[in-house]
């Protein structure tokens, strides 16, 4: 199996025998329900469709909250079946994934916060502390070029984090601990891929 979908709960810390203390997002994968197979006669390619988060209210065209594609072999288009559930077990020989978020939305910021700007004197009679300074350029072309970095909205990108460590597993409760940050808030949804 390719990936999975989960929900992010937190932060936390594992403690080693020897002491070592190393943090880890913990993420809850439910079981995904196969809820569509793709195969290469019918759609030209060989996926699955995952359901995660079962909805309480389910209408006629939506059951789950996600829905998300993954791609498999050929030679498994058979293995799998609609209504078929996914596991945290699928993972338990698996070292480093990667995972894609939904990274926290910031609103409004200034190019001090949103590109790492360096700040301007901050002595008395200075008006130029956290502002970007000139931005124009000559009598050509006259105008601001696009891609300038400026203030505007910060947060809420797609950011997809490689080579993930798996700390901890635990089938029964169907988490996942990662080792480190994952992007996006607490109770956001997640996917997770094999690298």
């Amino acid at each position: 199996m390719s990936g999975l979908i989960g929900k992010k709960i937190g932060m936390t810390r594992i403690i080693q025998e020897n002491g070592t203390v190393t943090p880890v997002t913990v993420v809850e994968c439910s079981p995904n329900e196969i809820t569509q197979v793709k195969t290469i006669e019918k759609d030209g390619y060989s996926a699955i469709v995952l359901g995660f988060g079962k909805l309480k209210k389910p209408s006629k065209t939506k059951k789950f909250k996600t829905l998300k594609e993954f791609k498999i072999n050929k030679e498994d288009e058979e293995s799998f079946k609609i209504g078929d559930t996914i596991t945290v077990e699928s993972f338990s020989e698996v070292k480093k994934v990667k995972v894609t978020g939904i990274t926290k939305g910031k609103g409004f910021q200034g190019v001090v916060k949103r590109w790492g700007f360096s700040k301007g004197p901050a002595s008395h009679g200075s008006h130029q502390t956290r502002e970007p300074g000139s931005v124009g350029a000559c009598a050509k072309p006259g105008r601001v070029m696009k891609g300038k970095k400026l203030p505007g909205h910060a947060g809420t990108n797609q950011l997809t984090i490689e080579r993930v460590k798996v700390e901890l597993l635990d089938p029964s409760k169907n988490l996942i601990c990662f080792k480190g940050p994952v992007p996006g808030p607490n109770g956001s949804t997640v996917i997770i891929r094999k690298n």
